[in-house]
């Protein structure tokens, strides 16, 4: 196990969606606890099953103390692009899209996203699959959030 990034008393964001995974008392499995981009202090560092580094920060704004893994943070002072979308967030084809001239997903097709690429100099873009076994590599103005009862692949 390596050592941690960051100490007690340091600013960090969270990078992805926190929802409760069960550990979080007095609130149903699967409840969003602390929204993407929000910023939080260290509070305590620890481990869990011994391999994991687990940090426990405390967001001001909502109130919440909450464990979070090191991948899920990043200094609170480094860049921060906000994305519409995150990982396993369903969304639809605002327009349908082409490879080498066919049409391979159709306006309005239901995909998923698999990762958020938000470093890029055209803005933030996703890696999104559309159900048929393809990853296409999206901008954010090409995507609108799916209808919550939509299936990956679907057309709306």
């Amino acid at each position: 196990m390596s050592l941690p990034q960051f100490e007690y008393g340091d600013e960090v964001r969270v990078v992805r969606n926190v929802r409760n995974d069960g550990t979080y008392p007095g609130m149903d499995t699967g409840t969003l606890l602390i929204r993407r981009g929000s910023v939080g202090c260290v509070y305590d560092v620890g481990t869990y099953l011994q391999d994991q580094l687990i940090y426990r920060v405390h967001f001001l704004e909502s109130g919440r103390t909450v464990g979070c893994r090191e991948e899920e943070l990043i200094p609170a002072s480094a860049p921060w692009t906000p994305s519409l979308f995150e990982f396993r967030d369903n969304v639809t084809a605002t327009c349908s899209f082409a490879v080498r001239g066919e049409v391979v997903v159709a306006q309005g097709q239901v995909g998923s996203v698999m990762k958020v690429l938000r470093d890029l100099p055209d803005g933030v873009q996703y890696h999104v699959h559309f159900g048929d076994g393809r990853v296409l590599q999206v901008p954010e103005r090409s995507l609108c959030m799916a209808d919550p009862q939509a299936e990956v692949g679907d057309e709306q």
